[in-house]
């Protein structure tokens, strides 16, 4: 009985060095996106295509209408550093409206070459037109007056994906 026990403790213990087999993989987590302006994430925009935006500005509140006519339209492409600078000013990566003195407080600087990126328009009659661009997401901001005296200015804005060459109508202040 005693050589029993002994020999039951013996392959208990030897038990409990049981090896647990190879070590789980180690999962390495892609790469933040950088927080950094990168002007060749840019760069798709650069290239003439035949897509167009056909815009108008149709925005009331109550029975205060605005307008944007004398205003810039501003177009730009989307990047991942464009759509935080989107989201820090509007709050929103897609579409908002805020007053003008809301989106001016926001607004970090940006690096001078960016600028080469941004296209303009006039906006003539609450109307505006970018022609030549190349398929791809892009950001449209204008300001926009109250036709009334009194009103607070805001800044409108609305994300746009142009396709496959087609001209398309955008509505910016519209629900």
């Amino acid at each position: 009985m005693k050589r029993f026990l002994i020999l039951l403790l013996a392959s208990a213990s030897l038990a409990g060095c049981e090896t647990a087999g190879p070590p789980p993989p180690i999962v390495v987590p892609p790469p933040p996106v950088s927080e950094a302006f990168r002007a060749a994430d840019f760069a798709w925009s650069t290239t003439p295509g035949a897509n167009r935006i056909d815009g108008v500005l149709a925005m009331r509140t109550g029975s205060v209408r605005y307008s944007c006519s004398g205003s810039t339209v501003i177009l730009m492409p989307q990047t991942p550093w464009s759509q935080r600078r989107v989201t820090t000013l509007y709050g929103s990566p897609t579409a908002a409206t805020v007053p003008v003195d809301v989106v001016r407080a926001r607004t970090p600087p940006a690096p001078p070459e960016f600028n080469r990126f941004v296209r303009t328009s006039p906006c003539a009659g609450d109307r505006f037109t970018f022609g030549n661009l190349a398929d791809g997401t892009w950001f449209l901001i204008t300001l926009a007056r109250p036709s009334t005296a009194g009103g607070a200015q805001v800044a409108v804005m609305r994300r746009v994906e142009t396709r496959g060459g087609r001209p398309i109508q955008v509505v910016l202040g519209g629900s």
